[in-house]
């Protein structure tokens, strides 16, 4: 299963769905980033043809694959932000059906990730604000220790942001005498790893790369195209049919419980037994 994450804080107009900004934007983009084939040379326009020939191998999504979500007030929060819902907002209408989260399952259709589904996740009030892909694996035939439900899966996961880093957690014997397992992680925090490194921000890069004519970032137009013909069907039938998102409560984990249900009709599991500490 891959998880792609983003819990966001950001800003956008009571007009924009969040598919269509942060979706289309970015997470399109990270999917292509870890779906693809490696490219013939570090050129831009050979990575690019590379995220293409991935986008090109998506389905356009349907109603099916994605839950849309609105945050409301937390009941039992007395001080805004969290007593208060998205419609609180003096700039949102009252009756508004706009989406502040998104959750969606796709299928890259060649022979490497055949039947993988990619998740994509984005939302605003959401418990933790951080960006990241999260790769979990299949249980293996064997278990030597405990049961197969008994283990949480092991994960290899890219923190984009905050706190850049690339860790892998996995079940390990506890030391000691006992035999029983426990989770822990081989942890590349890249502000501990470099600490004399001063690691830019997404937008340094980029206007870095702006003035040294570096293409490798930058979409290309038929990267667009490809990440709308995805994403426009089922944004077409959204607006059409004037659905309206589930509602949750301001700083649960992952929106709507339709989201939870979806994830986990795709195979991806949450065990919530452990909680990964930078620094």
């Amino acid at each position: 299963t891959i998880y792609i994450l983003v819990n966001s804080s950001f800003c956008f107009s009571h007009t924009i769905f969040i598919a269509s900004d942060v979706v289309q934007n970015h997470l399109i983009q990270i999917l292509s980033l870890v779906a693809m084939e490696k490219p013939i040379s570090v050129n831009a326009d050979d990575i690019r043809d590379e995220k293409v020939r991935v986008l090109r191998s998506i389905e356009p999504l349907t109603i099916d694959d994605i839950v849309i979500g609105q945050y409301v007030a937390d009941p039992n929060a007395t001080n805004p932000p969290a007593s208060l819902s998205y419609t609180d907002d003096p700039s949102v209408p009252k009756d508004s059906i706009t989406p502040t989260y998104v959750c969606a399952v796709l299928y890259v259709r060649n022979d490497r990730w055949k039947g993988v589904p990619f998740i994509l996740r984005a939302g605003k009030a959401l418990n933790e604000r951080k960006a990241e892909v999260r790769v979990q694996f299949k249980e293996p035939h064997i278990h030597l220790f405990g049961s197969k439900e008994g283990l949480p899966r092991n994960e290899l996961v890219i923190r984009v942001q905050p706190d850049e880093a690339v860790y892998i957690k996995l079940n390990v014997k506890s030391p000691g005498m006992k035999f029983q397992t426990e989770e822990t992680e081989l942890d590349l925090t890249y502000a501990q790893r470099y600490k004399a490194i001063k690691l830019p921000d997404a937008y340094e890069r980029l206007i870095l790369d702006v003035f040294c004519g570096v293409q490798t970032n930058f979409v290309r137009s038929d990267e667009l195209r490809e990440a709308w013909r995805i994403l426009t069907p089922v944004l077409k039938y959204l607006e059409e049919n004037k659905i309206s998102p589930y509602p949750y409560i301001y700083g649960s984990r992952n929106g709507p419980k339709e989201a939870d249900i979806l994830c986990k009709k795709a195979g991806f599991q949450y065990s919530g037994t452990y909680v990964w500490k930078s620094g």
